[in-house]
């Protein structure tokens, strides 16, 4: 039963997923990939698209709803002016790496919105950036599918979806962690 509404609303699921939550959705896609109940291009495109709609729907916000309070209590906060000062600093390396920062990836779009940067260019490198990280994501959870089933054989899709979870909740923390770190140490450089 589980598999037969997987391989029904996967996709689907994927790509709300993607726009609402992120990478726990992709990365599952990536397992209900390994486990053939959805092709793989299938999967990566949802992502791709559920990301990307998510972001360009936070920018237009951002662009042109800021007397919304949802938006005026996004501008506000620290986590957007920290986004900002990444903006400002490196405008094309943030706009392709904001998705990728555990923390700041859904207030990222609206400080981008609110800022200079043109809607075509945003648009162009959302796109580019959504199609990376979809792929990414959803590869690195059809790899831990074939970990998993290496490791302790072909599994009950619950089992295996259980452990393919416990193994994100591990892996999402130490990444953003790193990448985050990564990010400070950059930031404090001194510009030459």
């Amino acid at each position: 039963m589980l598999e037969r509404l997987i391989g029904e609303y996967g996709v689907l699921a994927v790509f709300l997923g993607a726009a609402v939550e992120g990478e726990t959705a992709a990365f599952l896609g990536g397992v209900f990939a390994h486990r053939q109940l959805i092709p793989y291009w299938q999967v990566a495109l949802a992502a791709c698209l559920g990301s990307f709609a998510a972001d360009q729907v936070l920018f237009f916000a951002g662009r042109y709803a800021t007397k919304w309070s949802y938006v005026q209590t996004l501008l506000g906060s620290e986590p957007v002016a920290r986004a900002t000062r990444l903006l400002d600093a490196h405008p094309t390396g943030f706009i392709f790496a904001f998705r990728f920062i555990y923390g700041i990836r859904t207030i990222s779009p609206v400080a981008i919105g609110v800022s200079s940067v043109s809607t075509r260019r945003f648009v162009i490198l959302n796109a580019f950036a959504a199609l990376a990280w979809g792929v990414l994501i959803t590869a690195i959870g059809f790899v831990a599918g074939q970990a998993v089933e290496a490791l302790l054989g072909r599994l009950q899709l619950h089992l295996h979806l259980l452990i393919a979870l416990g193994f994100a909740a591990i892996l999402v923390p130490i990444s953003a962690y790193a990448v985050r770190r990564e990010v400070a140490r950059r930031s404090a450089r001194p510009r030459p």
